[in-house]
């Protein structure tokens, strides 16, 4: 589920650039990595807690810690259509 997560969650940051592009890119891209991870890991040819298994899942840890810092530290970017009120 984290993998269909990122793929979601990613494609709605880079569409809304909400976020800079970088952040949601990492996300788009390691979450078929992980994908291939846990499909090889179900049918048998990784180990959950192989070196192989850790290291397709760091592109998607890197994604979130900087969604989540992003988002704590900067916030949304403002819309330029939007006024305050």
């Amino acid at each position: 589920m984290a993998c269909i997560n990122a793929v979601l969650f990613g494609t709605l940051l880079y569409r809304s650039r909400l976020v800079p592009r970088v952040i949601p890119a990492m996300g788009l891209i390691g979450a078929p990595v992980l994908l291939t991870a846990n499909m090889l890991t179900l049918f048998g040819h990784l180990t959950q807690t192989g070196i192989w298994s850790m290291l397709a899942t760091l592109p998607v840890a890197a994604w979130e810690l900087s969604v989540g810092f992003y988002l704590t530290f900067k916030g949304f970017k403002s819309s330029s259509e939007e006024s305050p009120r």
